[in-house]
């Protein structure tokens, strides 16, 4: 369980330091790249610790399927506060062809 709260500490701040700037579109490049890395850091501090308490668990396969469906959540969840905008169903089938992907990796053949 830690291994997933971890990792979606891990993937908010990857998704601010990854989407955040788009709506600062008018800074500088360079500053924005600079705080995305600052930002970057603390995704960091969350992801490496989530990855080697979860190696104990899970194979490295599966601590990719668990990490990119926190991402999506996550990048769901973000891009409905942050920018406003509207989920639709092919972002839910999406989502289902994860749920697809965790079974196939998690059932043992």
């Amino acid at each position: 369980m830690w291994t997933v709260i971890l990792l979606i500490f891990s993937n908010i701040f990857m998704t601010f330091a990854w989407y955040g700037h788009l709506k600062f579109r008018q800074e500088a490049l360079w500053k924005v790249i600079l705080v995305s890395w600052g930002i970057a850091f603390f995704e960091y501090c969350f992801q490496v610790p989530a990855n080697r308490m979860g190696a104990d668990r899970f194979s490295p396969v599966q601590l990719k399927v668990i990490q990119e469906i926190v991402t999506l959540v996550v990048f769901a969840v973000f891009t409905l506060f942050y920018f406003g905008e509207h989920l639709r169903w092919n972002h839910a089938a999406a989502g289902a062809c994860l749920v697809a992907a965790a079974f196939f990796v998690f059932h043992s053949w």
